[in-house]
């Protein structure tokens, strides 16, 4: 269905989908999409399902620099950055591959940047019952570098604080955590 509906596409931009460099190009796409898309078909909950006892640890975690491609929604072009993730553990703490995996989780759906920050922050919130956390996006999206206003440098930060993190010194100590390069 997909490949039928590219190799229309390709026609109506004005190519010919017969022509060697196209001819597998909508299958490809195809197979490219099941990669890009793949957080639908991931649940947060089982992402975070794995976890340890704190064993008394209360400060804070923090996982940096977690690079992400994501594809915004209103122009279905690709968006990419790091995003920066910490918690307060409540009674228990996941191992880092897991942030790692709720970041991927979220970005690889089509997506707006704020949206997928509070995605983060809410997951973690809900589903790991920390006292407190805080996400911290940046990205370039290339809706904006290559096409309208063409700013190639431009980059969007958004932030998600939640529980203790709205406190200024929590808050304070995250951002010089993410501050650190």
């Amino acid at each position: 269905m997909i490949a039928e509906y590219l190799t229309g596409l390709c026609a109506t931009i004005g190519d010919d989908p017969e022509r060697e460099g196209l001819r597998g190009t909508p299958s490809r796409v195809e197979k490219s999409w099941d990669e890009l898309y793949r957080g639908y078909k991931q649940d947060p909950g089982e992402i975070l399902s794995r976890r340890f006892k704190n064993d008394g640890y209360d400060n804070m975690v923090v996982l940096r620099d977690v690079q992400f491609f994501s594809t915004c929604e209103h122009h279905l072009l690709p968006f990419h950055g790091a995003a920066h993730v910490a918690y307060l553990p409540g009674d228990e703490v996941v191992g880092l591959s897991k942030l790692a995996r709720l970041v991927d989780c979220y970005s690889r759906r089509l997506q707006i940047q704020e949206r997928m920050t509070t995605q983060i922050g809410k997951a973690l919130e809900e589903l790991l019952k920390v006292r407190g956390c805080g996400v911290i996006v940046e990205a370039q999206h290339l809706c904006m570098v290559s096409r309208g206003v063409q700013k190639q440098e431009a980059v969007m930060t958004t932030c998600f604080l939640g529980g203790a993190f709205k406190d200024a010194a929590v808050r304070a100590e995250f951002f010089e955590h993410v501050r650190k390069r």
